[in-house]
């Protein structure tokens, strides 16, 4: 009993020490070390960077949120593990993609300080929305991989606001929400920040950081972002599962309407409270269009252009 009022005073001095936002109409952000994130949130990440020891071996899946965290997670698990699972055995078909990828500070540091991870299958594979800066020195230091996937921002503001709001079960005023999110404050935000930190390790250490844009895969025909995918995991496809079909049969395995459409993705929840029928709702590029006010479009498109600019990073606002 000690122990857990000695935790929960920590907590208490920690975030009282933060400086803090009512944000979106509905709650408390606190910024820790120059991002925002809901209190219990900053709980588990400080616990996460104390104690979550990388192997090298590890992979994580790191994205900002509503920016095809669940697509990559079910296409890096059954990229990583098709030797063991073909696509028609695969746990995909009976788990949320969430449940097997599972994330470190919405998760496994949420309730448990240190909690076990001797159980977990070799090689490991976790979520994270921490931004780079915020990882554990562990995967900073280690050889495991860092595969990250970013979507524009306009869509991805679009797609946490439908979320967020069937999350807490009511409409949050959008307006304030959007002049939140253009400044920076967002739950893992600032947006373009979060982007940054992973974009300039990628371009430095690129056998440690993959980094892949949501439209780029929705463009992707001929497999190509799937094969490089492979590759830099250290699983490239073999030239007979090529002619075998094998990556259109991941690509089809772990699409936006096969995993919506999975019963198990229908019912229950994953992630915190919410249920897993929240994650798919149509996964389009270009959605914003049907949303946001030509002000406010010309306003975010702004701050992108002025936040990325001389970075090389171009997204595409449209199909």
């Amino acid at each position: 009993m000690e122990e857990i009022h000695q935790k929960n005073d920590e907590e208490d001095e920690l975030l009282s020490s933060l400086p803090k936002v009512w944000a979106w109409g509905f709650t408390y952000m606190y910024n820790y070390k120059g991002f925002w994130y809901r209190p219990q949130v900053t709980q588990s990440m400080v616990s996460c960077q104390k104690h979550f020891e990388a192997q090298n071996t590890d992979t994580i899946i790191a994205t900002f949120p509503k920016s095809g965290t669940t697509w990559l997670k079910a296409l890096s698990f059954a990229i990583l593990t098709r030797a063991q699972y073909p696509s028609s055995q695969s746990p995909l078909l009976s788990f949320n993609p969430h449940h097997l990828v599972p994330f470190l500070e919405f998760e496994l540091y949420l309730n448990k300080p240190v909690p076990d991870l001797s159980a977990l299958p070799s090689p490991r594979i976790f979520g994270t929305h921490m931004a780079y800066s915020l990882l554990p020195e562990s995967i900073q230091n280690s050889t495991c991989r860092v595969v990250y996937i970013c979507r524009n921002p306009l869509d991805a503001f679009v797609s946490l606001w439908h979320f967020i709001n069937k999350g807490v079960g009511e409409t949050l005023p959008l307006e304030e929400c959007f002049d939140d999110f253009c400044q920076g404050i967002a739950g893992c935000g600032p947006f373009f920040d979060h982007v940054l930190g992973y974009w300039k390790q990628s371009l430095e250490r690129p056998y440690k950081v993959l980094f892949l844009t949501y439209e780029d895969l929705k463009e992707d025909t001929t497999g190509t972002h799937l094969k490089r995918l492979a590759e830099f995991l250290g699983c490239p496809f073999s030239l007979e599962e090529e002619r075998d079909g094998v990556i259109e049969e991941i690509s089809k395995l772990c699409s936006f309407n096969m995993l919506k459409d999975m019963e198990h993705n229908k019912t229950g929840n994953s992630i915190l409270d919410f249920e897993n029928k929240t994650l798919f709702r149509r996964g389009e590029v270009g959605d914003w269009i049907n949303l946001l006010t030509p002000e406010m479009v010309e306003r975010l498109t702004n701050i992108m252009e002025q936040k990325l600019a001389g970075s090389g990073i171009v997204f595409k606002l449209g199909p």
